[in-house]
């Protein structure tokens, strides 16, 4: 009987495998490593609509608007809060008060009944998150938020994941700094932030990686 398959065949059929189990490696690698750290699934760096488009560009950067000014119970509460209307009025009345950009804000006034806005940092219900904690242990805002005050809509610039809440537990004193820096957005870490950080979190009772690590401290 003649030869059906020359031998280089054999050549190809090993190729052949060695490429489909690359593939298969691949996509495993794909679909449980890299896809669940990607921007389109952690919602990083994507704006999203809001009721009114809120610059914190402008009202931070520029106008130099304190977080506390609408977040008031980011250092006494779990939540950061949002600010009510009246807040935003307290200016308004005088600034833009007609212009057509803020009728929402106006009509919010109005009738009483709160703007609705997008939520951008958003944690799962089974992770505990405290605000107050991470101020009063010397966390800025800017660790997690990013720089708000460059950004003329806000995007979540963090993966929120598990793994990059704990590599800061694993290590605080590498993102503690003094409690007076907290709400400044252009602070830099020093040259001897270790040294800085292992001061401030004696000072400020930081508790130690094996409870910041323990599960029942973020799921209650």
């Amino acid at each position: 009987m003649p030869q059906l398959f020359k031998k280089s065949t054999n050549a190809i059929a090993r190729t052949s495998l060695v490429a489909s189990g690359g593939i298969a490696a691949l996509a495993v690698y794909f679909i449980f490593l890299g896809f669940p750290r990607s921007s389109y699934w952690n919602q990083t760096d994507i704006i999203k609509t809001q009721p009114v488009q809120f610059s914190h560009k402008h009202h931070v950067g520029d106008d130099g608007i304190d977080c506390r000014y609408c977040h008031t119970s980011v250092e006494s509460s779990a939540s950061a809060g949002m600010p009510p209307t009246k807040t935003c009025m307290n200016c308004h009345t005088q600034l833009f008060s007609t212009t057509t950009y803020l009728e929402p804000v106006r009509e919010s006034w109005k009738t009483g009944i709160p703007i609705k806005w997008t939520r951008i940092h958003d944690l799962p219900d089974y992770v505990y998150f405290n605000h107050s904690i991470h101020i009063n242990k010397g966390v800025g805002c800017a660790t997690c938020h990013g720089r708000v005050d460059q950004m003329p809509l806000v995007t979540e610039v963090s993966s929120l994941q598990m793994e990059w809440c704990i590599q800061c537990h694993r290590a605080p004193e590498q993102y503690l700094r003094p409690r007076s820096q907290v709400f400044n957005m252009a602070y830099q870490f020093p040259s001897n932030q270790e040294e800085l950080g292992l001061k401030l979190k004696k000072e400020y009772n930081v508790l130690g990686s094996d409870v910041l690590t323990s599960c029942s401290t973020c799921h209650r």
